[in-house]
């Protein structure tokens, strides 16, 4: 029987198998229909906002649907447009707060366009990134690599697969994958710059993960300027990006005689300034230190530390704005590189006599 839109009936739920209780009247497309009088097609079209349906009919079916308390199946909604409204974010490391940042800006523009954002952490294993990668591409409508451990070789193979795709802080040269990235080789040069112009000669360089791209940059600027400066002495020593491993670094830092540490990121430093304030050692008296990132505790460590700054948020942003770009069809626009800004706090000083 064919109910009206403002028959409000209900029968008495009855138990199916297994002990499951299911309403036999609760609202389906088909009561909608129904109620409205139309098709259950006419009904999907107007609950997916389609504008081929004449205004009365499509008045008519949201005025049964809101009398029956019907709400369209977000599953059904999805395979009907080819479209899941959930864009993914893939990260290496969500315990660093940069990642926290991007992630929050990146949220927040694809929430103002109706779209939920699923995250998740490769915890910087290259082949479980892959693994995700995709994955993470069959369940949303885009994609975005933060910081994306992916071999080039393999990265290159998937990025059609993956599309659309946009990368932070890495490039696949020669394809139109667009990328937001940081311009390290700046970043780096102004805190060699800072830390020569206060007498240091002897630096020590806590090294990030081997598969970062970023960390690669930090090395060969790094190197270039040990080279091209006379007496100035670098170290590297394998470390990795987290507080922990920095921390673990204090010995091996002392051990180098160095009186500068430059350290792959803020967690690093941080975790070194921890290491050494434990060994009794004076920061910035005997030893100075620097991280890149500029991470929200960076200001609020005893003391406050030296960092490059990049603009967290603004990548998430802007990221959003290529993959919008992307899944409408349109141009992506151009790739951009952000020049990170040296905040000189309070972790470096003179080098010691």
């Amino acid at each position: 029987m064919s109910l009206d839109a403002g028959d409000t009936h209900r029968s008495k739920p009855r138990a199916r198998r297994g002990g499951v209780r299911r309403d036999p009247t609760a609202a389906t497309i088909s009561r909608v229909a129904d109620a409205a009088g139309v098709s259950r097609a006419t009904v999907s079209r107007v609950m997916n906002g389609s504008t081929t349906v004449a205004p009365e009919l499509a008045a008519r079916v949201r005025a049964a649907a809101e009398a029956l308390n019907y709400e369209p199946s977000l599953l059904a909604r999805s395979l009907a447009l080819g479209r899941t409204s959930t864009v993914s974010l893939i990260v290496p490391d969500l315990a660093n707060p940069m990642f926290q940042d991007i992630l929050r800006g990146l949220s927040t523009a694809a929430g103002a366009h109706g779209h939920r954002l699923m995250v998740a952490e490769s915890n910087e294993n290259a082949e479980a990134e892959q693994i995700l990668a995709v994955e993470a591409r069959r369940r949303s409508d885009g994609l975005v690599l933060a910081s994306s451990r992916i071999p080039e070789p393999q990265l290159r193979a998937l990025h059609e697969r993956l599309a659309p795709l946009v990368l932070l802080n890495r490039e696949i040269p020669g394809t139109a994958v667009p990328s937001l990235s940081v311009d390290y080789h700046a970043g780096i040069r102004a805190i060699v710059a800072h830390l020569l112009g206060y007498g240091h000669r002897r630096l020590v360089y806590l090294a990030g993960p081997p598969a970062s791209t970023s960390n690669t940059d930090r090395l060969v600027t790094l190197r270039a300027e040990a080279a091209g400066s006379p007496g100035f002495d670098l170290t590297e020593l394998d470390c990795g990006s987290t507080f922990e491993t920095g921390h673990a670094a204090a010995r091996a830092v002392l051990a180098t005689g160095a009186t500068a540490v430059v350290a792959f990121n803020d967690m690093v430093a941080f975790g070194a300034l921890s290491g050494l304030h434990e060994l009794g050692v004076s920061v910035p008296g005997q030893v100075s230190i620097t991280g890149f990132d500029d991470i929200p505790f960076a200001r609020y460590t005893t003391p406050p530390l030296t960092t490059a700054s990049i603009p967290k948020n603004e990548l998430g942003g802007q990221a959003w704005e290529r993959l919008w770009a992307l899944m409408s069809g349109a141009s992506p626009g151009y790739d951009a590189r952000f020049q990170p800004r040296l905040l000189v706090r309070d972790t470096t000083g003179p080098a010691p006599a």
